[in-house]
């Protein structure tokens, strides 16, 4: 490092020295102070190390120094260090470590800053010498441990303040004083500030265009003086206990907002009163809060929406057919909410429409045909009363990325026309009336990495050609899009001449309120349901078939798919013996293939599965040892019940002295009792589900009419799965009886 700079120092008349982000190594070399012409140091985001640069003192021409993420160690570093330096008016510092000297300063700088960031430096009292500093236009405080009240001095002091950030420190209370100021920027996100907005903040800060105070505890209402901020673009209160119907004042006056976070309170009421003039939205989440009534239309006038987030409230009614007019909408979600009837045909408009969640709703009757969502990519129905067949532009849309409908009450076939080049990557079908076998054509789906057709009534085999899913890992970066950074620059010239400073009024592709956190799927693995979103999403890999009629063989190819996670072929009618590929799904954690038919030994190629921490293949004619090595000396007892001839510590049965197996053909009138004790069993079961069911026709003749609409479908959605229970259970007894 001092080698190769020895050539700068020679440089005696240098204006700047930019070396910023270069990953620069070891200490600087003190012949850097020969360069007293130097206006611009900028030795950010480097590995440097030692002890903070003193040859800095000698800079006296210095106006703008960064010194921000390096790993300086040593004596403390003080700005008594700086004092020197009259004409500096840029600093930047962030330092992990305790070496920022702030509280015993006796030295008064003969500096003015512009500008002032102090993040990340362990700071529990904000610097002294900032009480002698009038002309700052930008003040970043954030990522520390400072304490009390909100430093109302600083506007005070500092009439000229545009940015002041305090993110995440450990403020408590937020005041301000009556006097008028200019702040444009206000972030005190991520506090502990408590209690009411000031009365008159709208009145105080009129011309703030950005304000975030989400993620503290204030409660009761946003004040109406905040329609004075006729200016303000980004607006974000989410995340506090905030209630009560919202301000007039602020769906009328505040008419430049463009991002509007409310969500994550108590707010009540109706939503969208034809009064409302938000003409510049373009991201509005008001979700989970307690919004009732029916969708009011006052939003028509925000031609611009781009996002709208409404879910988990108390919404009502029929989605509105004017929610088709906005051209450039691009996520829309509306779930867990007590919306009826069916998607509007007007959704067809949505050109630029990339995620729709209605899920979670009342919404019942059949697919539309001429519904055509074409540029939507991720689609989620699930836990609706929708019913027919699955439309089959879901599968010919080569957009579709996601598609969920579980819990649904579509019937018929899985559609066959399905597009090669689609990009589906999960699909699931879960806890429909599905029936007939799965179709070949479903191996064309190559990048689906979790398909869940589980709880329907399929039949057939598996398909071989299952393996063609190569259930891996997505592209990187293939279900993410978007880059949207919106800027705000300070407007002094010669300040934003050095220093690129932004007010970011909307985050980037990463913040998680954009795609990334908007795109999930739930997928049951180790026995609980998990939701899979950003970079576990694409890592996921998981296929459940459990709960239908599938017949025949385990396909030996499904050994192929070695970077699953999940596999679930249980409560079918699977029969031969475990392939001993399986040992090649490495990646497996959780493998049920419980309530088969499956016979033979448990293969001990696979103790070779050492992820593998779920294992079930209890109520099969499983025999034989039971490994016990490796993972397999994890598993319990129900791991294995119902299989009578399996032996083992796991199950306390010596496999020593054990009768011979018998071959199925050999059974003779033993095994035929078997057979006909499971007749009589199920002839029982169906004839007291026959009973059941014709109770329920001569109930629903007799109910008012209007108590039969779709959402009845609440009464009995659960009820197919205590028929699980009962095949169950005569499984095992006619396990037992063999």
């Amino acid at each position: 490092m001092n080698h190769h700079l020895i050539g700068i120092c020679e440089l005696k008349n240098l204006f700047e020295l930019n070396l910023g982000g270069n990953k620069l190594e070891g200490h600087l070399p003190r012949c850097l102070n020969n360069l007293t012409h130097l206006k611009v140091l900028d030795i950010s985001s480097n590995q440097l190390s030692g002890i903070l640069p003193s040859v800095i003192a000698n800079l006296t021409s210095l106006k703008y120094l960064a010194l921000s993420d390096n790993k300086f160690k040593g004596r403390l570093f003080s700005f008594c260090s700086l004092a020197n330096l009259s004409k500096l008016e840029i600093f930047q510092l962030s330092i992990e470590t305790d070496l920022l000297q702030v509280e015993t300063e006796n030295c008064l700088p003969t500096f003015q800053l512009k500008v002032l960031s102090l993040t990340n430096c362990n700071l529990d009292v904000i610097p002294k010498f900032l009480l002698h500093q009038f002309n700052l236009k930008y003040l970043d405080l954030s990522h520390n441990k400072l304490v009390g009240n909100f430093p109302t001095w600083l506007l005070e002091n500092n009439t000229k303040l545009e940015v002041l950030y305090l993110i995440n420190n450990s403020f408590s209370r937020f005041q301000l004083t009556s006097a008028q100021h200019g702040l444009l920027s206000l972030d005190i996100s991520r506090n502990s500030f408590s209690g009411k907005l000031p009365q008159n903040m709208g009145i105080v800060l009129p011309k703030l265009v950005y304000m975030n105070i989400s993620k503290n505890r204030f409660e009761g209402n946003i004040p109406s003086s905040i329609g004075k901020m006729q200016g303000i673009r980004f607006l974000d209160v989410s995340s506090n206990n905030f209630a009560g119907e919202l301000s007039q004042s602020l769906v009328i006056n505040c008419f430049s907002l463009g991002w509007l976070d409310l969500s994550n309170n108590n707010f009540d009421g109706q939503i969208f009163p034809n009064y409302t003039n938000l003409t510049e939205l373009w991201a509005l989440y008001l979700h989970n809060n307690n919004f009732s009534g029916k969708i009011k239309d006052g939003l028509l006038r925000s031609t611009e929406l781009m996002v709208l987030d409404i879910s988990n409230n108390n919404l009502s009614g029929h989605i509105p057919s004017w929610m088709g007019n906005f051209s450039e909408l691009s996520f829309l979600l509306m779930s867990k909410n007590l919306l009826e009837g069916n998607i509007p045909v007007q959704f067809n408009n949505l050109a630029r429409l990339q995620i729709l969640n209605i899920s979670e709703n009342n919404l019942c009757g059949s697919m539309i045909s001429t519904l055509n969502l074409s540029s939507v990519k991720h689609l989620y129905l699930q836990n609706n009363a929708l019913s027919g067949s699955i439309p089959n532009t879901f599968f010919r849309d080569s957009a579709l990325e996601t598609l969920d409908l579980r819990d649904n009450y579509f019937s018929g076939r899985i559609p066959h026309q399905i597009n090669e080049h689609s990009n589906l990557h999960a699909l699931l079908l879960r806890g429909n009336y599905l029936q007939g076998p799965i179709p070949h054509q479903l191996c064309h789906l190559r990048k689906l990495g979790i398909m869940d057709i589980s709880h329907n009534r399929l039949n057939g085999s598996i398909p071989a050609c299952i393996t063609n899913m190569l259930f891996s890992r997505v592209e990187n970066g293939y279900l993410y899009g978007f880059d949207w950074v919106l800027s705000m620059y300070l407007d002094d010239a010669y300040v934003s001449n050095y220093y690129n400073s932004t007010v970011e009024l909307l985050l980037d592709g990463n913040d998680e309120r954009m795609l990334g956190a908007l795109v999930e799927a739930n997928f049951m693995t180790k026995n609980r349901y998990e939701s899979y979103k950003g970079d576990i999403l694409e890592l996921m890999a998981g296929l459940d078939l459990s709960s239908n009629e599938l017949t025949g063989d385990i396909p030996s190819e499904i050994g192929d798919l070695q970077n699953i996670h999940g596999l679930n072929l249980s409560h079918n009618f699977l029969s031969g013996s475990i392939p001993e590929s399986f040992s090649n799904l490495k990646m497996i954690e959780s493998l049920d293939l419980s309530h088969n038919k499956l016979n033979g030994q448990i293969p001990p190629q696979l103790t070779e599965l050492h992820s593998l921490s779920t294992f079930d293949v209890s109520y099969n004619n499983l025999s034989g040892p039971i490994p016990d090595k490796e993972q397999f000396s994890t598993f319990d007892e129900s791991s294995y019940r119902g299989n009578l001839h399996l032996c083992g510590p796991a199950i306390n049965k010596s496999c020593t002295n054990l009768p011979e197996l018998l071959e199925p053909s050999s059974k003779g009138a033993e095994d035929e009792f078997a057979v006909d004790m499971v007749a009589f069993y199920w002839s029982f079961v169906a004839s007291c589900v026959t009973v059941m069911l014709g109770l329920l026709a001569i109930l629903w003749e007799q109910l008012p009419i209007a108590f039969k609409r779709c959402k009845f479908f609440t009464i009995y959605q659960n009820s197919r799965d205590p028929s699980n229970q009962i095949a169950e259970e005569l499984n095992y007894l006619s396990n037992k009886s063999a």
